[in-house]
């Protein structure tokens, strides 16, 4: 009976159900959807350099765990006397640099040779690798979005550079070009961000790490295995994207919080006779208490269920459109945005509902 009455109570009021479902829908597309993308790009970056397929990351003194984030440029020569540790099968200087024209892209100044015996050669789509100093190589993703082929000009770091090859994604950055090229752009001749070493092994990157910091000069140098490197990038040591997380966590409560409040507000005060009927044909504070509060949580359900499918659709919409942008829409933070969506909105019916079980029945009789 008390499920009738609240169906019947929703139906009766269509604009403002809809208005409150399409709210909690908003807020829920808001977490998964802002969420799903902090996440995918993050996760994307790492399976990135993990498809490189160095076994130990060696990067100057103070630099950060994020890539393209490092201190001052190292000596290329370092990589001689990397290459002579224990273990050490092939060391691969790059130069990285943050283009921000348009969109933020990391560009990789790389030795084709060197980097290619990391994890093996690039899988050339079409094209072919480096034949002139104003060649580039691009991704299928980058070259999907933009729309380009071999043989066509993209600006890089201010210059035009010449698509010679279009390789498969999952090898570091979307754009490499020669390093000596990358040097010469960012003025730092004789100079690299980064080392990659392979391995006669994996399992001696550790043993490596350690020999690294027992070098002479180099004890101040940022290295460590690859794994663990990987196991950094999360969103907790990402500056500021825990934080962005939750304040959108945050703002997405406030909006479910306020939407249930207004319209179960507005609603108590429209039914104050009905509410006065059933409390003089016996009705308890909790039982009106119930059937307010299942109001709420059936308008946050429907909000729930629509904001989850249109994240999806959304999901779908932003691969088709932007093929290098990834947003992971995973069962834990679908559970997660039901949770928060229920509780925003009961936190919201909460006063609503008391306010209606305190309600004279004498009064609400009366009231015209």
């Amino acid at each position: 009976m008390m499920n009738k009455m609240v169906v019947a109570n929703l139906v009766h009021r269509p604009i403002r159900s809809l208005i409150s479902v399409v709210a909690i829908a908003l807020e829920v597309t808001l977490i998964l959807l802002i969420v799903g993308l902090s996440l995918g790009m993050l996760n994307d970056s790492r399976q990135r350099q993990a498809g490189i397929g160095a076994d130990v990351i060696v990067m100057p003194p103070g630099s950060s765990y994020i890539v393209g984030v490092t201190g001052t440029p190292m000596p290329i020569k370092v990589g001689n006397i990397l290459e002579k540790l224990p273990h050490v099968a092939e060391v691969a200087p790059v130069v990285t640099s943050i283009s921000t024209a348009g969109a933020i892209e990391m560009i990789d100044g790389i030795d084709l040779n060197s980097y290619e015996k990391l994890s093996g050669p690039f899988q050339y789509l079409s094209g072919g690798p480096f034949t002139s100093p104003n060649d580039a190589l691009v991704d299928d993703l980058f070259a999907k979005a933009h729309h380009v082929k071999v043989g066509d000009t993209t600006e890089i770091l201010n210059n035009p550079f010449r698509i010679c090859g279009i390789v498969e994604a999952g090898k570091g950055a979307r754009k490499f070009i020669q390093i000596g090229v990358m040097q010469d752009l960012i003025g730092a001749q004789g100079k690299a961000s980064i080392f990659f070493l392979k391995l006669d092994s994996p399992s001696n990157a550790d043993a490596v790490v350690d020999e690294i910091k027992h070098v002479p000069y180099m004890e101040r140098y940022v290295a460590a295995s690859m794994a663990y490197y990987l196991s950094m990038m999360t969103p907790t040591n990402y500056p500021g994207l825990s934080i962005f997380i939750n304040v959108v966590i945050g703002i997405s409560i406030v909006i479910g919080f306020i939407v249930i409040f207004q319209a179960m507000y507005t609603a108590v005060h429209e039914r104050t006779r009905e509410i006065g009927i059933l409390k003089s044909l016996g009705a308890s504070k909790l039982y009106i208490i119930n059937a307010i509060l299942r109001e709420t949580v059936l308008l946050a359900l429907g909000g729930i269920i629509v904001g989850i499918l249109f994240s999806l659709a959304a999901r779908l919409g932003i691969a088709q459109r932007f093929p290098t942008l990834r947003v992971i829409i995973s069962g834990h933070w679908i559970l997660r945005a039901t949770i928060i969506a229920i509780v925003g909105a009961i936190l919201g019916g909460l006063y609503p509902a008391f306010k209606a079980a305190q309600k004279d029945p004498i009064d609400a009789l009366a009231y015209e």
